[in-house]
């Protein structure tokens, strides 16, 4: 289990909170596993021939392979003026971990949906934001704070 500090307002405080669980459909395992794995440097945990478990910094993220799987991405959403795809899964990271993820998917080649943008810009809620496709067309997003206290914001 994972202890994360959380600063919010002016006092600070420590909450344990649980990993989360999050099975997702690819069509071809083998990409998969090279995406999570090489690409995004996941660690990879237990897997099978059409399931793999991955470490999602502290979360586990299993692919399962789907015979006929077909694109995730049910729709999309206006948000600050893009375009999001729904639906769409990630994590809040420290901006230099988002700024280091954001540089290994640019030089990996990576088609962004959303490039790496301030989104909010000077509004509480301020956030770094990225949207990217796996290769079996299901939607992450990954974003970064400079205050964390900011991730509900309103």
């Amino acid at each position: 289990m994972r202890t994360i500090l959380l600063i919010m307002s002016t006092e600070t405080t420590t909450q344990t909170r649980p990993p989360f669980h999050l099975a997702i459909p690819v069509h071809d395992i083998e990409a998969a596993r090279q995406f999570y794995g090489e690409v995004l440097g996941f660690g990879r945990g237990r897997s099978d021939d059409r399931w793999t478990d991955w470490d999602m910094e502290g979360h586990q993220v299993v692919t399962h392979q789907v015979d006929n799987h077909t694109n995730a991405v049910a729709g999309h959403n206006p948000v600050d003026g893009k375009m999001v795809p729904v639906p769409h899964f990630g994590l809040v990271l420290e901006v230099d971990r988002f700024q280091e993820l954001a540089a290994r998917l640019t030089e990996a080649g990576t088609d962004f949906v959303i490039e790496p943008y301030v989104r909010f810009e000077g509004t509480p809620g301020e956030q770094w934001t990225m949207f990217f496709l796996d290769p079996s067309g299901n939607a992450l997003e990954f974003k970064a704070f400079r205050d964390l206290g900011q991730l509900f914001a309103v």
